[in-house]
């Protein structure tokens, strides 16, 4: 019979006999010194000088101020400072306020029920241990105090001189831990750190004042914006992100299930190459979270070119039980009961004011192209004196309406069917407007009242130029077309799919035999966006009906595109998770080409064709489709005003 295992006593404390600490023996466990813990803590909720300055702000915030400043020497590493005129501290408050969670923030000692933005009690504390901190605050009726913490250590209160409210002075900081001090950057790098968590908190609350001091210059100046809610906000964004962000910027409001979406998100054509022009606060609070980038990503999804960014500040309203801001010491992450209700509202709060904002363009297209002007990069050649300008030789502007623009209506089976059914219906207009006729003057006088004005030119086969009574516009022909198609594609697969024409003569499209695989496997899906395909032995398929929006495409061309996209797909992905893409290639390839010549008639069909679709005012892209000039810009160009 094999021994029974051998069962260890069990001592009163809960351990085996063997495991039990000997007599006399040195523990191994032991208890870290105060000290040494309130510095580990402090790693979690100050990793750099711009951690520090935001804890403190949002402290001035919580305390009622209504004017906040903020005072930084070498970045904040060797002094920084935020004074408030708050509701100020008493010198029993002082004494509680420097000990690890103490704080006035949670009457009702409920986390689910969280009304404050500070409210763990732990930023006071977390900065003197690892620096020397200093507290000076006055109550409204009483009088001033300050209290020291050097590393930790806590002195006394003592009288001191301040006007109401508080000022907390950091020196030195993270002195008591070096190793997170060499971590730091350089003081521009940390300086510009705290300029953007200043901006971000000051965007959350235009009705407070604030200044930043940076080795006393003034980097930051927002003055408080008095006024109504909304429009308070939409300046102080004007202040913080730039006039040009004002202009060129759609309101945002939603609502749904008790939550309230509001802020403003810029045009398509107005957009950087990364995230950090994107500011979302949740009840008040500045956030950063994967979730909301992928709602703003998922808004922008077929108006911006994947490595593109739109500019934006929302600010989220949220019942406290539904939000959990206990997720991080930082206070910078927060977690939703209903993460998809969240989402949905933001990304259809935002498709909807795109929308809304039809083919709208941002005005920075048109500044761009006028500074390229006027540093001479391809410009006139101007005497602002003489008020002579040499024209380049090769862009002749007749002065009259050349001979193609004559009256006419386009050959049938020339343009796509999409454009040729509306090209149909519109005339060039004539110059010599004794010879008009009234069908002609109303033509005219409808493209005169639209946004995009009346075709006037075409330059080098791909560029339409436009009148309006007050600008010159200019339209890339191929990258206007491309959103028109694929907006109507989208709207054919919404109605229940894409119509096919038939081909003559069946094309044969040679492809690896990998990638004519990928094709055969999604052939059905391919189907229901209007491209028959069939095998045609290894390596090779047969096209036998294309999307009948496309006209006479290059159905070779377009099948070795979405081959090499599939390439790129998930396998888990259907064609219809990316539609967008798949949609863009389509589009493109069943577009108006650069270098087509066009009558009058078509290029006025295209401008009102873009007047009345969403989105117009970029391709697939996020490039623009048009630059407006303004009649006063070009006489400024020619030294006219």
């Amino acid at each position: 019979m094999p021994a029974e295992p051998q069962q260890l006593p069990i001592d009163p404390g809960g351990l085996p006999a063997a495991a039990a600490p000997v007599a006399g023996a040195a523990a191994r466990i032991r208890r870290l010194p105060d000290t040494l813990v309130n510095q580990i803590a402090a790693g979690e909720v100050v990793e750099r000088p711009s951690s520090a300055v935001k804890e403190l702000v949002e402290n001035a915030i919580d305390a009622g101020a209504r004017r906040i400043e903020v005072r930084l020497r070498d970045g904040g590493r060797a002094e920084l400072a935020v004074t408030d005129d708050g509701c100020g501290m008493s010198p029993e408050d002082l004494v509680l306020a420097v000990e690890r969670h103490a704080t006035s923030k949670l009457p009702d000692a409920r986390l689910d029920r969280i009304r404050s933005l500070g409210f763990r009690g732990e930023a006071l504390p977390s900065i003197g241990a690892v620096s020397r901190l200093s507290v000076t605050s006055r109550t409204a009726d009483g009088d001033a105090w300050c209290l020291r913490v050097d590393g930790g250590a806590i002195a006394a209160p003592e009288p001191a001189a301040h006007p109401p409210g508080t000022t907390v002075r950091v020196r030195d900081l993270f002195y008591a831990t070096p190793a997170r001090l060499k971590f730091l950057k350089t003081d521009r790098t940390e300086s510009a750190h705290v300029q953007d968590m200043v901006k971000r908190l000051a965007m959350t609350r235009p009705d407070i004042g604030f200044t930043l001091y940076d080795d006393d210059r003034r980097a930051i100046n927002l003055p408080a914006c008095p006024g109504e809610a909304l429009a308070a906000r939409a300046a102080r964004l004007g202040q913080v992100l730039g006039q040009a962000f004002a202009e060129n910027a759609l309101p945002i409001e939603a609502e749904r299930d008790g939550l309230r979406l509001e802020g403003l998100a810029s045009l398509p054509t107005m957009n950087r190459g990364n995230a950090r022009a994107q500011f979302i606060a949740v009840n008040g609070r500045p956030v950063w979270d994967k979730l909301f980038l992928g709602a703003i990503r998922g808004a922008y999804a077929d108006l911006l070119a994947r490595d593109r960014h739109p500019i934006l500040a929302l600010f989220l309203t949220v019942p406290e039980a539904v939000v959990d801001v206990n997720v991080h010491p930082a206070k910078a992450e927060v977690r939703f009961r209903e993460p998809g209700i969240v989402r949905g509202l933001i990304v259809s709060g935002l498709r909807h004011a795109l929308a809304e904002a039809g083919h709208r363009a941002s005005t920075t297209v048109s500044q761009a192209a006028l500074g390229r002007f006027r540093a001479g990069e391809g410009g006139p050649v101007d005497n602002p004196q003489s008020g002579l300008a040499l024209q380049r030789p090769d862009v002749q502007m007749p002065a009259r309406m050349p001979a193609w623009a004559a009256p006419s209506r386009p050959a049938a089976g020339s343009l796509p069917p999409g454009l040729a059914a509306a090209a149909a219906a519109y005339h060039a207009p004539v110059t010599d407007r004794s010879r008009a006729d009234p069908a002609e003057e109303a033509i005219e006088a409808e493209a005169a009242g639209g946004r995009l004005g009346l075709a006037k030119a075409q330059l080098h086969g791909t560029y339409i130029v436009a009148q309006t009574p007050d600008s010159l516009v200019i339209v890339d022909q191929h990258a206007a077309h491309e959103r028109l198609v694929y907006e109507r594609m989208k709207a054919a697969l919404a109605a229940g799919g894409v119509t096919r024409q038939g081909l003559l003569l069946p094309e044969v499209v040679e492809l690896d035999p990998a990638d004519a695989e990928r094709l055969m496997a999604r052939a059905d899906e391919l189907r229901e966006l209007g491209l028959a395909l069939e095998s045609f032995g290894p390596g090779a398929v047969l096209v036998r009906e294309t999307p009948a929006l496309l006209g006479n495409c290059d159905a070779a061309g377009l099948v070795r595109d979405l081959a090499d996209e599939l390439a790129e797909f998930e396998q888990t992905l259907s064609l219809k998770d990316r539609l967008d893409e798949v949609c863009s290639t389509m589009a493109c390839h069943g577009s108006v080409r650069a270098g087509r010549a066009l009558n009058g008639a078509e290029m006025n069909a295209l401008l009102r064709q873009m007047e009345a679709v969403p989105h117009s005012g970029q391709c697939n892209h996020g490039r623009p489709t048009y630059v407006e000039l303004k009649l006063a810009d070009v006489e400024r160009l020619f030294g006219r005003r």
